[in-house]
């Protein structure tokens, strides 16, 4: 008898951060030129989202989906360190956050978003994972449904691939409610999420970290990553964002699995592969 095909997995591989700074910018244009990346997250309120827009134009939007990675913890000056995010948490939790200012830096930066690139983003995700927390989803939610109401962008979900602590921890802080609120609104979702880790372990843990989500991914999820080229003032995660450029411009697509089965990039936009709608 033939020995039944081995499956294909279609897996979105997302570059967070496009706009944090010009090593940033560099790194993900190049892993999509590579073929190495089928999305890409923005920071419309950083210093370096206008240097990259001509490029970012110009990619394949039926090969690489450009959504918004909307930003609550933006430094208050360049090149300074973020604020700290547990203020930001405990405040959506007691639902203290000043409502209409944030409903107000919601659509302003899918606003910048749609002046940047001309048109709507292919998906919305939050930087630090904040499109999730309370007030935040809701506000996040309904302005998606108003302004997209025919054709609205897919949500990250944050559910985790694994039994390790640091993304569990990341989904019990709304993941459940946004897809379940999501699809009251036959808003669409991705199905699960890979690449958190703590960003230790230099290129040959990363390495050994990207094999294993590779073998864990399903067709659908997320893997998240958040690549550099560059040393810029004011960039968390600077050596483990060089180890994960290095270890991704390496890689070759389809990958095979040496149990069996390939995955294969996609952008989740391009039908098929999103779940909740």
């Amino acid at each position: 008898m033939t020995a039944p095909a081995a499956a294909t997995q279609r897996l979105c591989i997302c570059a967070d951060d496009f706009g944090m700074s010009a090593g940033i910018n560099a790194a993900v244009l190049d892993l999509i030129a590579r073929r190495n990346l089928s999305a890409t997250g923005c920071l419309v309120l950083r210093e370096a989202w206008p240097w990259g827009l001509a490029a970012l134009r110009r990619v394949d939007a039926a090969r690489v989906d450009v959504g918004l990675h909307l930003d609550l913890t933006p430094p208050r000056s360049p090149g300074a360190e973020e604020p700290g995010l547990c203020p930001l948490v405990l405040r959506c939790y007691a639902r203290s956050m000043p409502r209409a200012r944030l409903r107000q830096t919601i659509a302003e930066q899918l606003s910048r978003f749609e002046e940047g690139l001309g048109r709507a983003p292919a998906f919305v995700d939050g930087h630090r994972h904040v499109h999730q927390l309370p007030m935040v989803r809701e506000l996040l939610l309904e302005e998606v449904s108003r302004r997209y109401a025919a054709a609205p962008p897919w949500l990250r979900n944050t559910r985790p691939g694994g039994l390790a602590l640091k993304p569990r921890v990341i989904h019990a802080l709304g993941g459940r409610a946004l897809v379940r609120d999501a699809a009251l609104r036959a808003i669409p979702t991705s199905r699960g999420l890979l690449g958190v880790y703590d960003f230790a372990g230099g290129v040959a843990g990363y390495r050994r970290r990207l094999l294993a989500w590779l073998s864990a991914a399903r067709s659908g999820d997320v893997l998240m990553c958040h690549p550099s080229l560059a040393e810029d003032a004011g960039t968390p995660h600077q050596e483990a964002r060089a180890a994960e450029y290095t270890v991704l411009a390496g890689m070759a697509f389809p990958w095979r699995d040496p149990r069996g089965g390939q995955v294969e990039l996609a952008a989740l936009s391009a039908g098929g592969l999103r779940t909740g709608a």
